[in-house]
């Protein structure tokens, strides 16, 4: 892989600036107004922020104080960063430093892959973000490497290689520093991969250990997959970003089905797929785990998004991790020691009677039943999940998860399919969805012991953006034809929007400086639903990337 650098427009900051970011800061991320140095804007990823400047009485005016191209028809999921004045992006093969004041970029590296590489990424080509630390700009890249760039130049630091495209892994993931350590994941489960997560070296880019996240026979937890070698292609991706609870020195990262499909060939719980880890950040070692969806067959994941907050549960406040899986149900979690606290649907599914509280394993329906009799079903949800990798917002003050939810179905059945390298590693055949009248998006305030809603804003058009919630009562979000959303916090009422021109998936974030505060999301379509959804209302919005940043008319 070639790098080259772009000759920077402006030099970054005064001449000398110190563009460090130090432990306690991102420790201390999520009180940090004038800065957003924490993907999902914590290091509990609640993607809360306290600034209240723009509120419900005063978002319609509301209006963009520049758009800035990104140069790429991909799809862009990418969460700015913002330091010093400074935001930091990425697209599928660049990243960016840009004034947030004024736009004007101040440099921008450039990757160039193999040809190859965007056949072998399943979903759409993509990056998620940058991880910020000691004076370095840290992201993953589609042909597996872990590249530092120095924060005011964009100078390459040092990269390292995880993983080889021809054997189907991708990394689309956002880097986390924790404990002095960058941690990562990878794609690849549909290509029949083996999941892991890396630890490496934040300063020499030394890699300090790998966490396998499917165990193979004579390992702890192989004896939950056959003989033979079922484990080596048996999915279990990590490419979404984990959370850290620096307390307990203790990372929470989710890992994706197992490959194939298909529960038939591959008899057991199939450990540690679609599960969430406790791991330690110096060595990698797994604490606990807690999984999801034991033999899962139906691409349910377990990747979202791990939220941390403290919670009163019974009169008793509780460190918990917050969850909505793809499987349709919302979990809370004790994250000191995986007991599971709660377990329930919080949108349309069929799949499973309920959660066992007793032994935290779902109660399988007759949907399920069948299809592992080997029959053809429609069921909700389907791949797509009750929710996809879209970030959820927990809001402390009023208690509620603010969730992006799906309701579409799917027909699958088992299919026999022998693993290939370079090929997709499905191991069923499709077939007609069930029918519903629930729109296939809803906007929902979810109360998380329950997983009930205690409002919600339907759609006939699923949303892939992710939530933001403020002080200021607002909760934004963005729709794949294009809008940027706000909504009352209280009610679910549309309060504004305003037309991006081309679909939105990106993580909408918050910051202030001198006094102003500002929104910033990217838009830009390519994700799995562009890709494989055929809703027409999608199919004619441009593919074309722009980040825009937003602030109160004055």
């Amino acid at each position: 892989m070639r790098r080259f650098i772009l000759a920077a427009a402006l030099a970054v900051g005064a001449p000398g600036m110190a563009l460090a970011q130090s432990a306690d800061e991102l420790i201390a991320g999520g009180t940090d107004t004038g800065n957003v140095i924490n993907y999902g804007m914590s290091y509990s990823a609640q993607r809360y922020s306290t600034l209240d400047q723009i509120n419900k009485d005063n978002i319609k005016t509301l209006v963009p104080v520049w758009a800035h191209a990104l140069e790429s028809d991909q799809s862009q999921e990418s969460q700015p960063m913002v330091y010093k004045g400074v935001i930091y992006i990425t697209t599928e093969n660049a990243t960016e430093a840009i004034d947030a004041k004024t736009g004007v970029r101040k440099w921008k590296t450039v990757l160039e892959y193999d040809p190859d590489t965007y056949r072998m990424t399943c979903c759409g080509n993509m990056n998620r973000g940058v991880a910020l630390y000691d004076g370095k700009v840290y992201r993953t890249t589609l042909d597996n490497r872990l590249v530092a760039y120095n924060a005011e130049t964009g100078e390459e630091l040092w990269s390292g290689k995880s993983a080889e495209i021809k054997d189907g892994y991708a990394m689309t993931v956002a880097p986390l520093v924790a404990n002095g350590v960058v941690i990562i994941g990878a794609s690849g489960a549909e290509y029949g991969t083996r999941g892991f997560l890396d630890g490496y070296d934040a300063e020499t880019g030394k890699k300090l250990w790998r966490t396998w996240t499917v165990a193979c026979p004579g390992e702890p937890g192989g004896d939950t997959w056959p003989a033979g070698d079922a484990c080596q292609h048996g999915g279990g991706s990590t490419w979404l970003t984990g959370t850290y609870d620096p307390e307990l020195d203790t990372v929470y990262w989710g890992t994706g089905n197992p490959g194939s499909w298909n529960p038939l060939v591959r008899p057991g719980d199939n450990l540690y797929t679609s599960s969430v880890l406790a791991l330690n950040p110096k060595t990698g070692e797994i604490k606990w785990h807690y999984q999801f969806t034991p033999n899962d067959g139906m691409d349910f994941d377990g990747c979202n998004e791990m939220v941390l907050a403290d919670i009163p549960v019974n009169g008793q406040t509780r460190k918990v991790i917050l969850h909505a899986d793809r499987n349709a149900f919302f979990y809370v979690i004790d994250r000191t020691n995986g007991e599971l606290i709660a377990g329930n649907a919080f949108t349309l599914q069929d799949w499973a009677k309920g959660i066992d509280m007793k032994t935290g394993r779902p109660i399988l329906s007759d949907v399920s039943l069948k299809y592992r009799d080997g029959e053809m079903v429609g069921t909700f949800p389907g791949p797509n999940g009750g929710k996809n990798w879209s970030p959820m917002s927990f809001n402390p003050t009023t208690g509620l998860a603010y969730v992006n939810a799906l309701a579409m179905g799917f027909g699958m059945k088992p299919a026999i399919q022998e693993w290939k390298a370079g090929e997709l590693y499905f191991g069923v055949e499709f077939g007609p969805p069930p029918a519903t009248d629930e729109p296939p998006g809803s906007l929902r305030a979810i109360e998380p012991l329950t997983g009930k809603s205690v409002w919600k804003a339907d759609s006939d058009v699923p949303r892939y953006a992710g939530v933001l919630t403020t002080a200021g009562g607002l909760v934004f979000t963005g729709q794949l034809t294009g809008q940027f959303e706000a909504f009352d916090i209280d009610t679910g009422k549309k309060l504004w929007e305003f037309q991006t021109g081309s679909g939105i998936e990106g993580q909408p974030i918050t910051w202030e400086a001198d006094g102003v505060q500002y929104i910033a999301i990217t838009n830009g379509n390519g994700g799995v639903h562009t890709k494989f959804g055929n809703n027409p209302k999608v199919q004619i919005v441009p593919r074309a990337g722009t980040l825009w940043v937003f602030a109160l008319m004055k």
